[in-house]
């Protein structure tokens, strides 16, 4: 196994694109990564763009070849991945493999999502109706916005399993919103909110399905935005002329699928995550006791307290409390969601898993901005799911030697 380094990162502000067009974007993505680190896109030998909602909301297919029409990507070994929220992180695993099997030395991910329109203007009703796409068929019946139904389920299960109060869980959305605030690429960084508001049935915070839990407050955003990511080998590294002393290492990796249908498995202890996420710890050489700063797929607010379980933070049940008692926050013991997480920093789909390691990635090189930044950052934990924590990507990253 070659060692393999983050050697660049570049994202938009999360939000809104307005009119830029999906063959723009890809470009502004491509070229921008680039000029993080100064090089010319010839130097890149392989490649992989990760959306979701892109033929329906964008009409726009074979993505690769919107990435190859940048200038010196031409010609190249690229792939275009979904697998639904975790298509960003399933791109990088997939730079990352073709680095492994020889294919190149340099790659670069890319990841991005516009769902609104040229003024910024969504349209609910279809944006619901796509991501529906990404649950079982037999799961939508009856379910106007399927992915919030399904996740209030889960939400009311934790609840009801744990001892767990929808006031605790409230608590992660105000600390995401709080680090928002100092991110400058967030979605709701102007927005400040407080628990008794989080927590309160009132003004735009309702329940979003009738007689289960989950209000507003606890789901993530819908998000334009892109991500872009260039990942290097050692030999790679020196082409581009850095060093591994400066770079962050992608130390272990791993991905895991359960099956689609939600009935029938134990969402809140999710086999597959469990597993991709011991996974690679292991290849990494590292315990969840190394990690303080993590980045999770916090679509809604219990899935940041099952995420905090799975990587190793807190025993099954206890996610929520781990919120509770501050030891998520920026000071904690582990800074969870820094960025201000999908909650408030904002959920571009396919630009979502690229820009949890990225963040981790400026955590971890001390590049975070000042009241975000974790003191001693050691190692740091990325969680990505995918439809009804179905597709699982995990990540372990090491600081600069």
């Amino acid at each position: 196994m070659k060692f393999v380094y983050v050697a660049a990162y570049h994202q938009s502000p999360f939000g809104r694109l307005f009119d830029i067009s999906v063959p723009q974007i890809v470009e502004r993505a491509a070229r921008g990564v680039c000029g993080e680190i100064g090089i010319d896109a010839s130097a890149i030998d392989v490649g992989s763009i990760a959306a979701a909602c892109n033929f329906t909301l964008n009409e726009q297919g074979l993505l690769a070849g919107l990435l190859a029409s940048v200038p010196g990507l031409e010609s190249k070994p690229i792939e275009a991945v979904e697998n639904a929220c975790a298509s960003g992180g399933q791109a990088v695993l997939s730079v990352i493999q073709k680095l492994q099997l020889g294919m190149g030395e340099v790659g670069i991910a890319v990841g991005y999502e516009k769902m609104r329109d040229g003024q910024g203007k969504m349209d609910g009703k279809l944006v619901g109706k796509v991501l529906g796409y990404f649950s079982h068929p037999d799961e939508r019946e009856g379910k106007v916005f399927v992915f919030p139904h399904l996740f209030a389920e889960v939400m009311a299960a934790y609840i009801k399993e744990h001892g767990a109060t929808a006031r605790d869980l409230a608590t992660i959305a105000v600390t995401e919103y709080k680090n928002a605030h100092f991110n400058p690429f967030a979605q709701m960084r102007e927005v400040n909110l407080t628990l008794d508001v989080a927590e309160k049935l009132e003004g735009i915070n309702r329940c979003i399905v009738d007689g289960l839990p989950l209000k507003t407050y606890d789901c993530s955003q819908i998000t334009d935005g892109y991500a872009a990511m260039i990942v290097a080998t050692g030999e790679g590294l020196a082409r581009l002329g850095l060093k591994p002393s400066a770079c962050v290492r992608i130390a272990g990796w791993a991905q895991a699928t359960d099956p689609l249908k939600k009935a029938g498995r134990d969402v809140l202890r999710p086999a597959g995550a469990y597993r991709a996420m011991g996974k690679a710890y292991e290849m990494a050489g590292a315990t969840p006791g190394d990690v303080n700063v993590a980045e999770l797929h916090d679509c809604f607010t219990v899935m940041a307290a099952i995420g905090t379980e799975v990587i190793g933070k807190a025993k099954p049940g206890e996610g929520a409390k781990y919120w509770v008692d501050g030891r998520a926050e920026v000071t904690g013991e582990c800074a969870i969601n820094s960025s201000g997480g999908l909650i408030a920093k904002g959920h571009p789909i396919g630009a979502t898993g690229v820009a949890m390691i990225g963040w981790a990635a400026w955590q971890l090189l001390g590049k975070a901005p000042k009241e975000l930044q974790v003191a001693n950052p050691r190692y740091a934990a990325t969680f990505n799911i995918g439809g009804p924590i179905c597709a699982s990507v995990c990540t372990v990253l090491a600081p600069p030697a």
